[in-house]
């Protein structure tokens, strides 16, 4: 029988786990020398260079394509160069996103261990799927600024596609062009006015990431979406925290001018319902077991308490006792850490 291969943690881990049950008289000393023998430490984790080095070129593809989308001057010297119409350049990168989606799907039927490289091949048909969708708004463009509607066609693109390659990657992508798609359509609605419905852009996506948060619970009903329920979930909830963090520093104000003309007091009242979510998400992921919901309110609370630290006290507090205070804190947090885990 082969030995597993783990690497130092794991290892670690199911050491300390022998030793115990060990200590406990649950295992001899013989039996357990002869566990001890099945596993052995890796000598280099691969696994971990090959996820690592997926990302950094998935990273630079997105920054050289972002690159390209924003440089005029770049995009202007190849229309002189090849005098390529926007809609011609649309379907070409069009088709060589199909060329990708085929490819990853073909890898994934046929090399499903190769996880890593299959989603970074869909990954760049995605690439090219926005690119492809830009130069079509472009082509189209007729000046009214309505290009929300090119996020919403993003957005059934990716779903749909995410839906056939079962790929948790391109459904955030989805995720994220809804998003887009919420904000600029409720900017064009205004005419890019500071409100809508008399909320500004943290306020707005309050509800936005409440809404979604609230459609990851019900999404496991669904057997066609199911499997993409947690993924929904934790970006609702990151939507959510995220804008209700923003409103707690600029509250409902849709410029700095009108926000500088009030004292940060005068609006605590949303740092006050963001420690109430907060503590809300928190009690509930203890109560049922929700590890995402409990991470989420005690990460945002931390963060609502150290961003009232700094608004209120940062300059009437000398320095070295504020850093010594956060000193004491966060050595307090790991105490309580480690207690909790060694109770475990």
């Amino acid at each position: 029988m082969a030995n597993l291969n783990l690497d130092k943690n794991e290892a670690e881990f199911l050491e300390d786990t022998i030793s115990y049950w060990q200590q406990q008289g649950l295992l001899d000393a013989e039996k357990a020398e002869e566990l001890k023998a099945t596993y052995e430490i890796k000598r280099f984790d691969w696994r971990r260079l090959a996820q690592y080095s997926f990302w950094i070129a998935l990273a630079c593809g997105l920054i050289a394509v972002a690159s390209l989308l924003v440089n005029d001057a770049l995009l202007n010297l190849l229309k002189r160069l090849y005098d390529t119409p926007d809609i011609v350049i649309s379907f070409l990168t069009a088709a060589l996103a199909a060329w990708f989606y085929f490819m990853g799907y073909k890898s994934k039927r046929a090399s499903p261990e190769r996880i890593l490289s299959n989603e970074a091949t869909l990954f760049a048909g995605v690439l090219f799927t926005a690119i492809s969708i830009a130069f079509l708004g472009r082509a189209l463009d007729n000046g009214a600024g309505h290009f929300s509607l090119l996020f919403l066609l993003s957005v059934l693109i990716y779903a749909a596609l995410a839906v056939k390659f079962n790929s948790k990657l391109i459904w955030v992508f989805a995720l994220i062009s809804l998003g887009s798609w919420f904000g600029t359509e409720t900017g064009y609605q205004t005419n890019w006015g500071d409100y809508f419905l008399r909320m500004n852009y943290p306020l707005r996506f309050v509800f936005f990431g409440a809404a979604l948060t609230a459609a990851g619970f019900y999404m496991k009903r669904i057997r066609l979406i199911r499997g993409f329920n947690t993924i929904t979930y934790i970006v609702g909830m990151f939507y959510l925290f995220i804008s209700l963090w923003l409103l707690s520093i600029f509250g409902n104000f849709g410029n700095l001018e009108d926000w500088f003309k009030v004292r940060q007091f005068d609006i605590v009242y949303y740092s006050i319902v963001l420690l109430v979510v907060s503590l809300g998400f928190m009690f509930y992921g203890l109560k049922y077991k929700d590890a995402i919901a409990r991470e989420f309110g005690i990460t945002f609370l931390l963060i609502n308490l150290y961003t009232r630290y700094f608004e209120f006290f940062w300059d009437i507090t000398d320095k070295a006792i504020f850093f010594g205070i956060l000193a004491v804190s966060f050595w307090l947090i790991g105490r309580r850490a480690e207690r909790i885990w060694n109770l475990r």
